[in-house]
């Protein structure tokens, strides 16, 4: 890590398990300070606890702007302006398209599409201040949708188009950057609310996920190039996962 990232401060949307809680594990190590963000308080309270001081736990929503508007001014008192904003706070409720799964539909877009645009619009001025890197968590999904993953794959590629947007709107000062996972063992598949659904896409994942761990040294990666160069779009697919 070039040594000018030192001490540099890190907001993770979704900071309370899988990539979230790797990505601030991994920023930590590598000497970052961190803001976690989530909306289950008492996760990222005892992940901070055990990352020690540079590290704050703030109870937010990606869904609710004015949460996040109190997050960012706590942000700025007890760390210094953000420098860094990882939007990776999502849900996948996977399952055929029907009236049946609509409240999943409405949940998607407003988490994984509007929530990354409004906790963006919320902290860019703290990151155009002197500049910073906004990292947007993706997916495959956000390259080839599949049968069952409409609505979640719609608001994927919906962050890879508005990201390639800002990619252009916001430089010199932001460099934009996209990380694409595949198949990682997280909470995502448990969270859906399709039974059949559910059943075949964790046994689909259990056998050739990667591990959060692995999406967060990429991100400790792409941060720590110099200032002058952008890894714009990272894909990053399990060895065996087919497509």
């Amino acid at each position: 890590m070039t040594t000018d990232q030192q001490g540099r401060v890190a907001v993770i949307t979704g900071a309370s398990s899988g990539i979230g809680e790797a990505t601030a594990r991994a920023l930590v190590t590598a000497g970052y300070r961190v803001a976690l963000l989530a909306r289950r308080a008492d996760r990222i309270e005892e992940l901070a606890a055990e990352l020690g001081s540079d590290t704050i736990a703030i109870e937010a929503d990606v869904t609710d702007r004015l949460s996040l508007v109190a997050a960012a001014k706590r942000v700025q008192t007890k760390l210094g302006r953000a420098e860094i904003l990882i939007n990776n706070a999502g849900v996948m409720l996977l399952g055929p398209f029907s009236s049946d799964q609509r409240e999943d539909y409405r949940r998607m877009i407003e988490t994984n599409l509007l929530g990354a645009i409004t906790t963006t619009e919320v902290f860019l001025d703290q990151l155009r201040d002197g500049g910073g890197d906004l990292v947007n968590i993706s997916s495959v999904a956000g390259r080839t949708a599949r049968i069952g993953n409409g609505v979640y794959a719609a608001t994927k590629w919906g962050m890879n188009g508005w990201s390639e947007s800002l990619r252009q709107e916001l430089q010199p000062d932001v460099r934009v950057t996209v990380v694409e996972p595949g198949a990682v063992a997280t909470e995502l598949t448990s969270h859906i609310t399709h039974a059949e659904t559910k059943k075949t896409t964790e046994a689909w994942v259990k056998d050739m996920a990667i591990r959060p761990e692995d999406i967060a040294e990429v991100i400790v990666f792409a941060l720590s190039r110099p200032m002058r160069m952008t890894l714009n779009e990272i894909l990053v697919r399990p060895t065996s996962q087919p497509g």
